[in-house]
């Protein structure tokens, strides 16, 4: 049987998850494996173009910015099989009783974790050889500075450091991962991950007052979930180390606004932020002209040529969808509930 395929997109949104490096190589992948019942994308599921063909799509092909999949939609698509999403999370277009009505649901989480991952990986480094206050130094003291007889506020390096890692995501645990060369011991505090699987991705399990207090970078990596909304508050940021790094590249609810602006202010802590609550930031938010915070406009996640890599995970798994083979990207709907 040859399954039929629908793009739900508006033409922005296309034009990112099938950028022109790769876009004609990716359709032709599409329209090999399926048959493409739409040469465009399609913007409105609900539009007369695409009403007529909704009740022949057994793949739809969703990402950033599609419409959400309610259960008078399902209705509508009653061939439908597969949700194939080229972003990570799927929360936000498909409702939980339409992923439960019998539907395989894929996404490109897996290949967006990997740079976010190394985003993290990246400003974990830099902070623990402090190079933020090598720049200021070198900035001040220019062709004056005896770099050997400097003096920082705190250890310079990675051997014998700790970073603490909240939440065993995909993106947690490759960090975790990715830092057994470095040197660097890694904590985890997950109530739903044993010591045991821990180990296997080289971190040790403790509580959140044991990572916070030995913690030299904490980097947050939970779901938003009503159970983590604004869990991290004044009673955390008190915990962490004086000099600690936090890093935020989960989602900006995760951490009280007002507890991080006040921990922020005295200079006593650092945070690199790619997330923060409301995104972006007011323009009159003091956190913008603090030396001590690092805020990107949450850009950790797939970008450019990153985002090829990503589509190209969502069809590798819609040609095994259709050669009736494993998926390696399945969304497991028994983790609905904890998942981002």
């Amino acid at each position: 049987m040859r399954y039929s395929s629908l793009v739900q997109l508006a033409q922005p949104e296309f034009e990112i998850h099938f950028p022109t490096a790769c876009r004609d190589a990716h359709l032709a992948r599409l329209s090999a494996a399926t048959n493409l019942l739409h040469p465009e994308p399609i913007a409105d599921l609900q539009g007369c173009d695409a009403a007529t063909r909704l009740a022949e799509v057994d793949i739809l092909v969703t990402g950033w910015k599609s419409g959400r999949i309610d259960a008078e939609l399902r209705r509508k698509m009653p061939r439908l099989k597969l949700v194939a999403h080229l972003a990570g999370t799927v929360k936000g277009i498909l409702d939980r009783d339409a992923a439960s009505s019998g539907l395989t649901v894929i996404s490109g989480a897996e290949a967006n974790a990997r740079p976010v991952a190394e985003f993290t990986l990246a400003h974990i480094l830099l902070h623990l050889k402090r190079v933020e206050e090598w720049r200021r130094v070198y900035r001040s003291q220019r062709t004056r500075i005896a770099t050997r007889r400097t003096i920082l506020a705190g250890p310079v390096g990675n051997t014998g450091r700790t970073v603490g890692i909240i939440g065993a995501s995909r993106i947690g645990r490759r960090v975790a991962e990715d830092l057994r060369r470095h040197r660097v011991s890694v904590l985890l505090h997950d109530p739903f991950v044993s010591a045991e699987a821990a180990a296997g991705f080289g971190a040790k399990k403790v509580s959140m007052d044991d990572l916070l207090a030995q913690s030299d970078v904490v980097s947050l990596h939970q779901p938003l979930l009503p159970s983590t909304e604004r869990s991290f508050g004044v009673s955390e940021f008190a915990r962490m180390q004086d000099g600690a790094l936090l890093i935020n590249t989960a989602r900006g609810r995760i951490i009280d606004a007002q507890a991080l602006e006040t921990a922020m202010a005295d200079g006593r802590l650092f945070a690199v932020l790619d997330v923060t609550d409301p995104e972006p930031l007011p323009d009159a938010s003091p956190l913008w002209d603090m030396p001590n915070v690092t805020l990107t406009p949450h850009i950790a996640g797939s970008f450019g040529c990153e985002v090829c890599d990503m589509t190209q995970l969502v069809l590798e798994d819609i040609e095994r969808f259709t050669r009736g083979e494993p998926l390696q990207n399945e969304v497991i709907m028994a983790d609905w509930e904890r998942v981002a």
